[in-house]
Formats: C-alpha cells, structure tokens, sequence
C-alpha cells in the first residue's frame, strides 16, 4: 500500500483490531459496522472522544467499530503532487504509532484507503456509494459537522444525511473537546510539542509524547564518540519536534534514561531526518528491537559544530543535562 511500510504492520496481526489494508481487502465480515473518517494524528483527547461515540453507538447496534484513515495523509499527497515548497505539517504520530494507539482504544477494525490519484478522483458521492454503502455497509457515521470530502467538495455534513435516507444509513457530528479554553487538535499539540510543552501536550494527548520504532544500523558516529546510539528511522513523515532531549526509553529489559537528538546531524552533513538516542548506563546489542522513546525535556536545539571535538563536548554536557533533569 502507498505511504505504508510493511513494518508499520508487523507485530498488529495478532491483536484483536483489524487492519483492513484498502478498499479491496474489505470483506463480509467487514461490513455493518458504525464508522468515523479522519486522520486521527496523534489519537488526542479530542480523537479518543469521537472514538467514545463510535463505540457508544456500535454497542447499542451490536456491530463492530471502523476508523477510516488515509495513507498517505491527504496534505502530504497534494504537497507532492503540487511540489509546494513548503513541507504539510509535521505527524505527531507514525502511521504503526497510530494503529497501536487505536487499537488500545478499543477500535474493531481500521480501513486504511491509500490516497493516491485514483482515490482524490472521486466525486462525493462516489465515495459514499463505493467506500461506505458497498464496501463497508455502515450503519452509522460520526464525522465532524466542518468535514468536506471528493473532488468536487460537495460532500459534507448535510450532504452526507441526504445519503444516509437514500442508502438506510444516519449520520451524527463529533463533539468538541476543549482544554484549558482551546479545542483540542493536532494543529494544536504540534505546535506544542514544537515549542517543547510537553506537559501540555501530554494533556492534550492524554499520555507523554513518544516515538517508537525498530532499531538500525546508522553511521555509528557515535560510537566513535564513545556515546554509541540506538537509530530509530522517522520514516517519510517529518516529526513535530527537532533538537536534543532528555527522554526515557521502553522496550527492554527496564527503562533506561537517555539523550536523544532528532534531526539530519549537520555536523556530518546528514540529509535524512532521524532519531538517535544514547542510553544512560546501558550497554548490550539493540539492532532490530523496538523500543519506545518517551521525551520529558528539550535541551537544546540541534547545531552544527566545526569539529567532531565540539560535538563530543556538547554530547557530553547533553549526558549531564539529561541526568540531572531525569533526576528530579
């Protein structure tokens, strides 16, 4: 599937959500369900109430749960396609990052619909007839009362109640969660987490702010540098945060405290975006685990340093930073 890599799914096969990986996978078994439609970034307090509504109704209809999800994410597509020069907003989540999250939300079953040319192409009312009337034979849809769909942009709120009497389907809105006076939105929580709030962000989310990933082999700088890192690959996305930060990692035997730093590595010219984190007072092999980096402070932004000396030196001062701030 476009925008998806296989290891997004590894590991999800036997958990009890389905990953329905595009229009052609559904199946009978599929059909019937009540639905919502979004990109679900981050699977925020404002997501996770749609998703309350979502189970709310299916248990009263005793139908399964379905989240219809795109990949890639649509303003990625039309920033490729137009060759925009400025880059659509960060993800706060990688797509594996985001089922997990869904599937810990008690979701049944996620269609994920690859949006590509053939996809955008369609008009509104292709979509409700090809995707949620023949595909998924949905009995309800919670979907924002602002949300706008097809080639044509004539789908949306009412448009879609009009079909729900045509096709035996109805339709209700989202609510609206605010906090601290704000809705809560992944436009929101990136902008946090791009100014490093991440206790507001964490409130917004409803947990700390994490990536996760399997470890590869990088340049292994920092060995070298007697601070060797684990590499988490960002994937196409760009993250929502860039810089150097005290974090904690998951996955292995305990948790471990570390200094992580997001970016392409200036100081040895790097080009692709990445993640990497030397652990504190850990040592052993983690080529191919998955591990989860949980980020609790930034400490600085990510610079480029003359020579490799200057970029010890700062790594070194990063290692003390994290360890006092993880301390407290």
């Amino acid at each position: 599937m476009e925008g998806v890599d296989e290891d997004d799914h590894a590991g999800l096969q036997g958990e009890p959500m389905q990953l329905i990986r595009g229009h052609g996978a559904i199946t009978e078994n599929h059909r019937g369900c009540v639905a919502t439609i979004g990109n679900f970034d981050g699977v925020h307090l404002g997501h996770q109430d749609i998703l309350s509504q979502v189970r709310e109704r299916a248990r009263k209809e005793d139908v399964p749960t379905c989240v219809i999800v795109f990949e890639p994410l649509p303003r990625e597509f039309f920033a490729r396609v137009s060759g925009a020069d400025t880059p659509p907003p960060a993800r706060i989540q990688t797509f594996r990052d985001k089922l997990e999250a869904l599937n810990r939300a008690g979701v049944d079953q996620v269609l994920c619909l690859s949006f590509n040319e053939a996809l955008r192409s369609l008009t509104a009312d292709e979509f409700i007839r090809q995707v949620l009337v023949d595909g998924l034979a949905i009995h309800h849809l919670v979907v924002g009362d602002d949300f706008r769909f097809g080639c044509d942009r004539k789908g949306n709120f009412e448009s879609l109640q009009d079909a729900g009497e045509q096709y035996g389907f109805t339709v209700d809105h989202t609510r609206t969660v605010i906090r601290d006076g704000d809705r809560v939105s992944s436009t929101r929580i990136r902008q946090l987490l791009s100014d490093g709030d991440f206790a507001m962000a964490e409130k917004l989310l409803g947990s700390l702010f994490t990536i996760s990933g399997r470890v590869n082999h990088g340049q292994k700088l920092g060995r070298r540098l007697g601070m060797p890192t684990a590499n988490l690959r960002i994937g196409r996305c760009h993250c929502p945060v860039q810089g150097v930060y005290a974090v904690r990692v998951h996955g292995l035997d305990k948790p471990y405290g570390a200094v992580a730093n997001i970016g392409s590595r200036p100081t040895v010219n790097g080009q692709i975006e990445r993640l990497e984190a030397h652990l504190l007072d850990f040592s052993g092999d983690l080529y191919g685990r998955r591990i989860r980096v949980e980020f609790i402070e930034k400490i600085r932004d990510e610079q480029k340093f003359s020579h490799l000396d200057e970029l010890k030196a700062a790594i070194e001062n990063d290692v003390s930073r994290a360890r006092a701030i993880l301390a407290e």
